[in-house]
Order: structure tokens, then C-alpha cells, then sequence
């Protein structure tokens, strides 16, 4: 038996960026696959771990049906198609992601645009 992934031994980078992983925030994107939202939610999911690489611990695609779509990060809701009028643009979510880890962080050319 073994913990952690193969050839993993304890105490190992492997190991202590798993630990680490752990420790920090996940999102979870729930997506209608009636309504094909698949690609639209992954894209967004690439644009959060490209822009919050080092913030995140996790970024999941969760498939659902009847026009769902939400994002959460640990338990608060970030978005929601019907409350918040449709989907979000990239520059508005970033923005709601950053300030829920971060408030004070720049987001570069996205915060000045």
C-alpha cells in the first residue's frame, strides 16, 4: 500500500504540494449538459488556473441539467445564471474570484479596462 501517488514517498514535493493543494480554495463550476455548456464552463475554468495558478487548490466542472449554471468557491456563490442576469464575462468573474481570495489584488490590464 502506498499514500499518495506511485513512487511517492512521504515528505516528498509530490506529497507536500498535494498538502498544500489542500489548503487552498476550490471552485466548482456546475454547467447544464442539456443546454451544452460544457466548453463554455471549461473555458472559463482555464481562465481562473491561468489567472490564479498559485490561489487555487482545485477547478471543477460539475455537469447538471435543467439550465443550471453557478459558480462557487468553498461555500459562497459567485455567480448564478438566473440571479445575476446570464453568464459572466471573464473580466467579472476574475474580478469576483479576486475579490473573495485576494481584494487587494491587481489583476493588471483587467482592472483597467
Amino acid at each position: 500500500m502506498h499514500e499518495g501517488p506511485a513512487g511517492a514517498k512521504p515528505g516528498s514535493d509530490v506529497t507536500t504540494e498535494r498538502a498544500s493543494q489542500a489548503q487552498r480554495p476550490r471552485v466548482a463550476i456546475t454547467y447544464c449538459t442539456q443546454c451544452n455548456w460544457l466548453l463554455r464552463s471549461a473555458w472559463m475554468a482555464q481562465e481562473l488556473l491561468s489567472t490564479f495558478r498559485d490561489d487555487l487548490g482545485e477547478v471543477a466542472l460539475i455537469p447538471a441539467t435543467g439550465g443550471a449554471f453557478c459558480i462557487e468557491i468553498g461555500s459562497t456563490l459567485l455567480w448564478e445564471r438566473v440571479r445575476d442576469g446570464g453568464f459572466p464575462d471573464v473580466k467579472a468573474l476574475k474580478q469576483r474570484v479576486r475579490d473573495h481570495l485576494d481584494p487587494g489584488r491587481d489583476l493588471g490590464h483587467i482592472d483597467r479596462s
